[in-house]
């Protein structure tokens, strides 16, 4: 059912002279709209996630060597690597031998695509569910959700890893507040420590106590007289700071130490692996969406040996994400995204690589209430086009609200009171959801 919001048609405006001799003004007529739209959505969608990780490989990972093989292809277009079967009997690259045996536990889209060939611009469309616009800068998927659903047992409602990867991952046209926490460091780097988290030296929990109390009062005083943005959403990240610094619950749920090494070891003690297990931790912890990014996907240039290198590690942090996720009962409560800007061209070029190419890529869905063990659109005989099912960004958000209870068509407001729809044209990709 579609949320309209506060728009007028005739027919409302017919209702509000009904209703006018009621006593019911203008006014109060799109306060009771508004509250009905909300009623609405609390009903008719109900919530299959509780919280999202986001992957991010940034330069846009080749599908080919990936999650969308063409071993009949002639060889300029298959490439040089091999695929092997999935526990499920598909077939994907040989570079994900860990995730090719739990196939099952996840969906493959093989179908993705847009128009934008340009990194920012292709971002931007996966960060936002929207195409780039000159005259607004939309919010992130982490942002919305920080807007709609807010924090959680003291601890931020949206994290990025190691730190917010692109400007289009942050709040766009919704207030500042509701921008990304930063870790501000890798937690796979020796001494990891997340910045702004610990009380300075000397600094009591009594005194520490005393200075929130003054800040509260140069708060309220600075708020009585300037009603911007800035000063109300420096107020929410102070007041998010300290009970941050003052909660011991949320406080561990970013130490890392916490966890089994022989754990640790499993996801492996790299970039990709300790920012997943990272990840696990938040979510686990209260934390509503976690963007992390790992890698350089940009492979103009040798692109066998760049997936070589960099692909077993991020497949054995995803699988073991995955299944961590599932021995501990989180899987279907946990949204697990992977996506990239675009894919790769379907020919390799002069220099062995690949182009960027946002006409089809793959991107992979698992828990949330996704169905495993599914492939969903086909991409042609060269990895050129979509052959079945084109699926766009707008689809991709859009059901990524839907198993979050968001209705993706709801309208936030912008500036100078304009609403905007959180997702523009998007449907849900109902062979996925359960």
């Amino acid at each position: 059912m579609k949320c309209q919001g506060n728009r007028l048609s005739r027919r409302n405006f017919l209702t509000v002279g009904a209703v006018g001799g009621l006593g019911l003004n203008l006014a109060a007529f799109l306060q009771l709209r508004q509250a009905q739209a909300q009623q609405k959505h609390y009903d008719f969608i109900a919530a299959k996630a509780d919280s999202v990780i986001h992957i991010f490989l940034p330069g846009g990972i080749a599908h080919q060597e990936s999650f969308d093989p063409k071993p009949y292809s002639p060889i300029e277009y298959r490439g040089e690597m091999g695929t092997i079967k999935t526990n499920t009997g598909e077939v994907v690259s040989e570079t994900i031998p860990q995730l090719a045996k739990i196939a099952d536990r996840y969906a493959i889209i093989r179908s993705m695509t847009h128009g934008e060939a340009a990194h920012e611009r292709g971002t931007h469309n996966m960060f936002t569910g929207y195409r780039p616009s000159p005259a607004l800068q939309f919010p992130s998927f982490g942002s919305v959700i920080s807007h709609e659903y807010g924090p959680r047992n003291n601890l931020p409602p949206y994290v990025c890893i190691p730190n917010t990867p692109n400007i289009y991952a942050s709040n766009g046209y919704l207030s500042s507040s509701f921008a990304p926490f930063s870790l501000g460091s890798d937690p796979a780097s020796g001494g990891f420590k997340v910045r702004d988290l610990s009380l300075p030296g000397g600094v009591t929990d009594e005194r520490f106590a005393r200075r929130r109390s003054a800040l509260e009062a140069v708060n309220y005083y600075f708020a009585q007289r300037d009603k911007s943005d800035n000063v109300g959403a420096m107020d929410t990240f102070y007041e998010r700071a300290y009970s941050m610094i003052s909660s011991p619950q949320a406080r561990e749920a970013f130490d890392l130490e916490k966890e089994d090494p022989k754990l640790r070891d499993r996801y492996g003690r790299n970039a990709a692996g300790q920012r997943m297990l990272m990840a696990r931790r938040l979510v686990e912890a209260g934390v509503r969406m976690v963007t992390l990014t790992y890698g350089s996907w940009d492979m103009h240039n040798a692109v066998t040996p760049g997936m070589r290198s960099q692909m077993p590690a991020l497949d054995q942090a995803l699988a073991t994400l995955l299944l961590d996720l599932e021995e501990r009962g989180s899987l279907q409560r946990t949204l697990v995204m992977v996506s990239s800007e675009f894919g790769r061209t379907p020919k390799i070029n002069q220099t062995a690589g690949r182009d960027h190419w946002p006409k089809v890529f793959s991107v992979l869905l698992a828990g949330g209430g996704i169905k495993g063990g599914l492939i969903h659109g086909m991409s042609d005989a060269s990895a050129a086009e979509p052959e079945l099912d084109p699926v766009g960004p707008e689809d991709l958000a859009t059901t990524m609200y839907h198993q979050l209870g968001i209705i993706a068509d709801k309208e936030l407001m912008a500036p100078g009171d304009r609403p905007v729809e959180i997702v523009d044209g998007g449907h849900v990709i109902k062979p996925l959801v359960a």
